[in-house]
């Protein structure tokens, strides 16, 4: 095990009801707000309606920003920026899944500082400051409600990049899984495959002596296995929603689940720069990515992707050798992705062989990506075409 710092600044308000709290919440934090939300489903629940009254009964100003894109874009953060820079705005509430999560992060970094906010998911510029904020969650899936990252879009230039920084956690979070229940299905869907993405960012690791981590990302994936299913055969099943929406928190949360484990994040990268030019969803894009990133790399490390098929999947191991069982593990991944109705392949987007180049060029601008096996332009042009 690596040496290691751990520190969570977020607070979780968890609970069906929960959202009631949001106006006392965000009063203590700021007077006037930017209320950050999507397109438009918050309107249709009646969440749109409710939030307003309980910002407007504790005294708050109320700007907004809707329309955040799921993959959130560089023109929509900026219009944020305006927003609060004209109107002295102190606090931003995001209401809505990650990607308005995301959008508002960038918004707060981006506000007090002089330069361009892409700056800073170019490493040109370091964040020093932020607008705090806080989230009322609406989907399970990336973790953004408990963690310091943004993932944004520039589209002009089909470029999408991240940042993660210590000051753009969000003071509170509020997850209610009832908000959950009225998600369309492909979005619990590919939230579900998110969830499992990032366990497997951490998990496959060459990082020895880590029983615990190991045991946390297998108890992670493991409960969403068990949830996902019952929660798309019922979509109000109160037991299934909350696993879901705690496991995508405890998913991604700073390290918790990997604290002490280097991590991979090359198939993160890698569908980053699907993502960017056909604005494909992300769960969904993993859903094809992943498993062919197993296959190119899982002989690096036998012995984890042999724990992985037993503990998670099941496997019987009798009679079958470590590569036999690591590579049903990879395919048990793939049956179950396929399963609750995730895309196997790039060519269900429409997607073909046009932009492998660049798109493998892109995923390695800043040198070779991942850590359980370093993947050059060639490693990840061959990811690609096992995808398509």
């Amino acid at each position: 095990m690596n040496a290691f710092q751990f520190q969570n600044p977020t607070r979780i308000v968890f609970g069906e009801g929960s959202a009631d709290q949001v106006g006392q919440l965000a009063s203590q934090y700021g007077k006037t707000i930017l209320l950050v939300y999507g397109s438009g489903s918050i309107k249709k629940t009646g969440l749109y309606d409710k939030t307003i009254n309980y910002l407007q009964e504790a005294g708050i100003t109320v700007h907004e920003l809707p329309n955040i894109e799921p993959n959130p874009r560089l023109s929509t953060v900026n219009k944020g920026i305006d927003i609060c820079r004209t109107n002295d705005v102190d606090f931003i509430l995001a209401v809505g899944g990650g990607s308005v999560i995301d959008a508002s992060k960038a918004i707060a970094a981006g506000v007090p500082y002089e330069g361009d906010v892409w700056d800073f998911f170019t490493n040109k510029a370091v964040i020093e400051k932020a607008l705090p904020l806080g989230t009322v969650l609406t989907l399970a899936a990336t973790g953004s409600e408990m963690n310091g990252n943004s993932v944004v879009t520039n589209w002009e230039e089909n470029l999408k990049r991240a940042f993660g920084s210590p000051y753009t956690y969000p003071q509170f979070s509020i997850l209610d899984p009832t908000l959950t229940y009225t998600v369309p299905r492909n979005h619990t869907v590919n939230g579900a495959v998110d969830i499992m993405s990032h366990v497997f960012e951490q998990y496959f690791s060459l990082t020895e002596n880590t029983p615990l981590q190991e045991r946390f990302c297998e108890s992670i994936l493991q409960t969403v296995i068990e949830n996902v299913e019952i929660a798309l055969e019922k979509p109000d099943d109160a037991a299934a929603r909350a696993n879901l929406m705690w496991c995508g928190t405890m998913a991604l949360n700073g390290g918790l689940i990997s604290v002490g484990m280097t991590n991979d994040w090359a198939s993160h990268g890698i569908e980053h720069e699907v993502s960017a030019i056909y604005d494909i969803p992300h769960g969904a894009g993993l859903a094809v990515i992943f498993p062919n990133w197993m296959k190119y790399v899982y002989e690096e490390r036998l012995d984890r992707f042999v724990q992985y098929a037993v503990r998670v999947w099941n496997i019987n191991p009798e009679g079958k050798s470590d590569k036999e069982i690591a590579l049903a593990g990879i395919q048990a991944t793939r049956d179950f992705f396929s399963r609750i109705g995730a895309e196997a392949k790039l060519a269900d987007f429409e997607i073909g062989s046009e932009k492998l180049d660049r798109m493998a060029e892109e995923a390695v601008r800043y040198g070779a990506i991942g850590s359980f096996k370093r993947l050059e332009k060639q490693d990840v042009r061959a990811i690609l075409e096992m995808s398509l």
